[in-house]
C-alpha cells in the first residue's frame, strides 16, 4: 500500500501528455561555479599590533575562535617553569565580570566548548559554538585573557589538581621518555624544560608570578586572534576592536623574554633510567630536526614518513608498508616503533621512539633503526618516495576536518611563521619533494650526527653511547 500511495503522490506532480503529442527535447544548462566570498585565509593586524585571521566558510553552521599566544613554557624561568600550564587551569575559575559559576553557565546556555591547552612554544583559549554566538564567545574570551582574578583560593585548589596530572602524566612511558629527550637535547635550556613544571615550583607558585607572566607575555604582538567556520572576517575584526584593543602593544625585553627568543643548541648526549619493573625498553633516538618555518620542513616529514610506525598488535601488523617495519615484524623485534619530526620556532627533533619487550635484543633493534637511517643517505626509491608522499598528504589533510582543526592550523602556521600556507599550497609542495631532496636532507641531518638518548625501563642491555653514534655513518 505504501508503495501505491507513493506512486500516486508521484503521478499527481506529474504532467503525463496526451497521446500523439511529442514533448520538446531535455536541455541541460551549463554548471556555474558558486562564488564563495572568500576561500583563502584572510589576515588584519590592529592598531596595537593584534593580529586577527580567519578562515570564512560560508555554508558552515558553527565556528571556532581562539587566541594563540606566542608563549609557553619556553618563556619561563627555571624559578618559574610551570607557570604558563598553571595560567590555563586558573583561566576558567572567574574574573573581573563573571565568577566561576556564571562562567560555566553562560557557556553552558549557549552549548558551546570552551577549552584551553599549553605547549612549550605556545598557549591557546578557544571556543566552538553556533555562528551566532560567537560574539558572546570572543566577549568570554577576551574577558579571562585581561580580567582573571587569581584568587588565592583558586590557587590553592589548583595546586593540588596539578600536581595529581603530574602524578599521571608520571605514569604515561611515551610522556615520560620524550620530556627525558628534551631535557637531554636541550640542556640548561628554556625548550629542556618540562610544560607542567617540577613538583616543587608547582607547590611554590605564587600570584605575583602568574601575574608576572601575564604581563610579561599576553601582549599583542605576540597574540592572534583565529576564526574557523561561519564567522566572516569582517565581524571576526570588528569584534577584536571592541574587545581587545586594551592589550599591552608589545612585551617588557624581560630576561625571560630574551632568553626564550635565543637560539637554542641541540647537544648530543644521553639520560637512561633504569627500572626493571617495567617490561619493556622504551628508547627515543634522535637528531637535531627543523624548525617550523626551514626550507626542509616537509622534506623532513616526508623522510619520517619513509622510516614509518609500526605496532604488532595491529592486523596489518606484516604489511606496514615501511621497509624497516617489515624487517621489525620478520624478526620480532620491537612490540611498536614511531617515527617523528618535532619543530619549533628555531630547532626540532627527528628521530624514532622504540618499544620492545625483547629485552636481549634491543640492541639489534637499535642497529637495525639506524641502519635505516643511514640508508636514506644513500638509497632511497621512488616508489617509497611516493607512498610516504601520499600518506603525508592524506594525514594533513585529514587531520583538518573541522572547524577547530582549522583554527588549530591557522593559529600555529601564523603565530611561528607569520603567514599559513592553504592544503593546496601544502600539497604542491609535497608533490615537488624527489628522492633526490630526501638523500640530501639525510646526508645533511643525519649522515654522521650527534644523537640525543632517552631511554627507560628494562634498559640494562642498551648498549653505550659512544658505539649507537658509531651507528648514524655505517655504509649499508
Amino acid at each position: 500500500m505504501a508503495s501505491r500511495r507513493l506512486a500516486l503522490n508521484l503521478g499527481q506532480g506529474l504532467k503525463v501528455p496526451r497521446a500523439g503529442l511529442s514533448l520538446p527535447p531535455l536541455r541541460r544548462g551549463l554548471a556555474t561555479p558558486v562564488a564563495s566570498p572568500a576561500l583563502k585565509t584572510q589576515s588584519t593586524t590592529l592598531k596595537n599590533g593584534l593580529t586577527v585571521a580567519s578562515h570564512y566558510s560560508p555554508y558552515a553552521q558553527t565556528s571556532t575562535v581562539g587566541v594563540w599566544i606566542d608563549a609557553g613554557s619556553r618563556a619561563e624561568t627555571e624559578e618559574t617553569n610551570g607557570t604558563a600550564h598553571f595560567l590555563e587551569h586558573l583561566a576558567f575559575k572567574g574574573t573581573a565580570k563573571r565568577t566561576q559559576h556564571q562562567l560555566e553557565l553562560e557557556i553552558e546556555n549557549l552549548g558551546a566548548h570552551l577549552n584551553a591547552y599549553t605547549s612549550r612554544e605556545n598557549t591557546v583559549y578557544f571556543a566552538k559554538s553556533l555562528n551566532d554566538d560567537v560574539p558572546q564567545c570572543v566577549d568570554i574570551l577576551a574577558d579571562i585573557l585581561q580580567n582573571s582574578k587569581l584568587e588565592e583560593s583558586a590557587i590553592e585548589r589548583e595546586r593540588d589538581v596539578i600536581l595529581r596530572e603530574s602524578e599521571e602524566v608520571e605514569k604515561q612511558l611515551e610522556e615520560v621518555v620524550f620530556d627525558h629527550l628534551h631535557a637531554t637535547a636541550f640542556q640548561q635550556q628554556a625548550l629542556g624544560r618540562t610544560i607542567l613544571g617540577p613538583r616543587q615550583n608547582i607547590q611554590e607558585i605564587t600570584r605575583t608570578e602568574l601575574s608576572n607572566y601575564i604581563k610579561n607575555n599576553y601582549t599583542a604582538d605576540r597574540m592572534v586572534l583565529v576564526g574557523a567556520g561561519g564567522i566572516p572576517h569582517d565581524q571576526l575584526v570588528e569584534l577584536a576592536e571592541k574587545n581587545f584593543t586594551s592589550l599591552p602593544a608589545s612585551s617588557p625585553q624581560t630576561g625571560a623574554y630574551l632568553q626564550s627568543k635565543k637560539r637554542t643548541d641541540f647537544i648530543g648526549s644521553d639520560v637512561r633510567i633504569r627500572d626493571d619493573t617495567i617490561p619493556t625498553a622504551n628508547v627515543a633516538i634522535a637528531v637535531e630536526g627543523v624548525s617550523w618555518h626551514d626550507d626542509d620542513y616537509f622534506t623532513a616529514l616526508v623522510a619520517q614518513a619513509i622510516v614509518g610506525n609500526y605496532d604488532k598488535a595491529l592486523g596489518n601488523a606484516p604489511h606496514q608498508g615501511s621497509k624497516l617495519s617489515g624487517l621489525v615484524h620478520k624478526n620480532d623485534l620491537a612490540n611498536s616503533f614511531m617515527s617523528f619530526s618535532t619543530s619549533y620556532s628555531d630547532t626540532g627533533l627527528w628521530g624514532i621512539y622504540l618499544v620492545t619487550d625483547q629485552l636481549t635484543r634491543v640492541d639489534d633493534l637499535i642497529h637495525f633503526a639506524l641502519r635505516e637511517w643511514s640508508r636514506l643517505s644513500i638509497n632511497v626509491t621512488q616508489a617509497e618516495v611516493e607512498r610516504a608522499k601520499a600518506q603525508l598528504k592524506a594525514s594533513i589533510l585529514l587531520s583538518l576536518d573541522g572547524t577547530t582543526a582549522v583554527a588549530e592550523d591557522i593559529g600555529r602556521q601564523i603565530i611561528t611563521t607569520g603567514a599559513r600556507l592553504s592544503p593546496g599550497e601544502i600539497e604542491r609542495i609535497i608533490d615537488n619533494i624527489t628522492e633526490k631532496d630526501v638523500m640530501d636532507f639525510a646526508n645533511r641531518k643525519l649522515w654522521d650526527q650527534d644523537i640525543a638518548i632517552s631511554a627507560v625501563g628494562s634498559v640494562e642491555d642498551v648498549f653505550d653511547y659512544a658505539r649507537i653514534r658509531a651507528d648514524m655513518s655505517r655504509n649499508i
